[in-house]
């Protein structure tokens, strides 16, 4: 029996009257040997999907936490292979849906019909890469459709109306909207353009729309109208984990809004 959708895993928590939570973990972060509980606290903890990110050596969308979290999991020897090998024996316990981030680089390299193929295995539902555009997706999008696996846009401030459409007629899972230009990072407060590029993607797609980039607190969320269907943090939650932190005590805060 296949599991539950991407964009299933979102409606299910709107029909709770809550938004999903979808927290980002860089693979093999703080260490390799300590990442597997962090991924089973995040879902004991109520995350509905959980974005695995790969480390990459030029990770051109990444701010300077995600970055030094690839650094040090690069260091340590983690790579696209082994951790879709360690998914392959975690997935099974997880209840959360599970997409990998990554730069195209790793996953051409890897090969295209080869990564949808162990992605399967590893029991991930899709994928998001940011340095890969609408107009150059064909061949991986080719590659995943096959095994049922998901190519999860990402739309911004800067993406017009016209663009979120295209995206939107072949799009599946959830679209991703980066709420500021720019790296991922914490932030004080969100832009007020975000809550308009959501309320845009939100007419755009019929998919649900999740919210990233700068994202802490739940505090942020309440005050955007519309809000988003789901939130993407991933920048607190490393500083958070590198700080010697517990996973559980990051995800608390959001619990309480469910």
């Amino acid at each position: 029996m296949r599991p539950i959708s991407l964009q299933q895993r979102i409606e299910q928590a709107g029909s709770q009257r809550r938004v999903a939570l979808i927290p980002f973990i860089t693979a093999g972060f703080p260490e390799p040997t300590s990442f597997p509980q962090i991924l089973r606290d995040l879902d004991e903890s109520g995350a509905d999907i959980i974005e695995i990110g790969i480390p990459f050596s030029d990770p051109v969308a990444d701010g300077p936490v995600v970055e030094e979290a690839s650094r040090q999991a690069l260091a340590a020897g983690v790579n696209l292979e082994r951790t879709l090998k360690e998914l392959a024996s975690l997935a099974p316990g997880l209840r959360a849906s599970l997409v990998l981030m990554g730069y195209y680089n790793p996953f051409l390299q890897y090969g295209l019909e080869r990564l949808a193929r162990d992605a399967d295995a590893a029991g991930i539902q899709g994928l998001i890469v940011p340095d890969l555009p609408l107009d150059e997706d064909g061949p991986l999008r080719a590659a995943l459709s096959p095994w049922g696996l998901d190519l999860i846009p990402l739309v911004g401030p800067n993406t017009g109306d016209e663009r979120m459409r295209a995206y939107a007629a072949a799009a599946s899972g959830y679209v991703y909207v980066v709420s500021v230009m720019g790296t991922t990072g914490v932030r004080t407060e969100l832009p007020a353009e975000a809550a308009d590029t959501v309320r845009r993607a939100r007419n755009a797609f019929t998919l649900p729309v999740a919210l990233g980039f700068g994202i802490h607190s739940p505090e942020q969320i309440r005050a955007m109208s519309p809000p988003p269907q789901a939130v993407v943090f991933g920048s607190a939650l490393l500083q958070h984990l590198a700080a010697g932190k517990s996973a559980k005590d990051f995800m608390a805060p959001w619990i309480k809004q469910k």
